[in-house]
């Protein structure tokens, strides 16, 4: 259920909105959860974003870029310097936005693994959303390593998969992996849509697929299968929004001197 509050309340056009942003708001209308926002911009702001994360994911998927474990994960050293534990600073000459932009447009300079690969996707979509200039001010200097992010994404972190939506971050948990290939314990992955998912080193599956490859990687005669955890995680939008906002009064304010 949605509850929007402020001046400008009304009915949004369905009409008006991409797939995916349709997909999350029929989610969130038919919801026993009540969704609260303070405005139809802050309502606005959440879909959009939510549609670029999920264009990130297929983005990346397309970008030629693999995966790989931290000991041999490797960038583009134009804009990436490769610390000794695997992850990628900035080089200090380089705009945060061009950074991240190259790794999906030279995909094939890159190996990194799946929580690395989330993280990636996140920016891109944020950056996609909000725009070069607000990006680069925003999230200066990156850092890439596994869960490693800037505070501004502030992940919200739920454990209810029934109330999933597309943009969001999801689990496979692979409980009885494999102890030579400690990288397949689990996938983490971005819903694209009601079935469908986007993992680094998997690809674009169904749940079910991504179950399938899991169980590929488990101990030698293992009947536990692999499954979809409930933990739930995305930005969050009402805090991203609001230092948007922010950011473009003080801007349009500059503008006006």
């Amino acid at each position: 259920m949605l509850l929007i509050s402020g001046s400008d309340a009304g009915q949004v056009n369905p009409f008006a909105l991409t797939p995916v942003e349709r997909e999350v708001l029929q989610g969130k209308q038919n919801s026993p959860v009540v969704y609260r926002y303070a405005s139809m911009d802050e309502l606005y702001f959440e879909l959009r974003l939510r549609d670029r994360i999920v264009n990130a994911s297929r983005m990346l998927q397309d970008s030629r870029a693999d995966f790989a474990v931290f000991r041999q994960s490797r960038c583009n050293p134009r804009y990436w310097t490769r610390t000794d534990n695997g992850g990628f600073q900035m080089n200090p000459d380089v705009r945060p936005s061009d950074a991240i932009n190259d790794i999906f447009q030279n995909g094939e300079e890159y190996g990194f693994e799946c929580a690395t690969a989330i993280v990636i996707v996140l920016y891109k979509g944020v950056l996609d959303t909000i725009g070069e200039q607000m990006f680069n001010s925003l999230f200066n200097p990156l850092y890439l390593r596994d869960w490693n992010h800037d505070s501004d994404l502030w992940f919200i972190t739920t454990h209810n998969k029934n109330e999933a939506l597309p943009g969001d971050v999801m689990y496979f948990r692979n409980p009885d992996f494999d102890r030579d290939t400690p990288e397949w314990q689990g996938e983490n992955v971005v819903k694209l849509s009601e079935n469908l998912f986007f993992g680094h080193g998997i690809g674009i599956e169904s749940g079910e697929e991504i179950i399938t490859a899991l169980n590929k990687m488990r101990e030698p005669g293992s009947m536990e299968s692999a499954y979809l955890d409930d933990l739930v995680v995305h930005p969050n939008f009402k805090h991203l929004q609001t230092i948007a906002s922010r950011q473009s009064r003080f801007a349009l304010r500059l503008g006006n001197l």
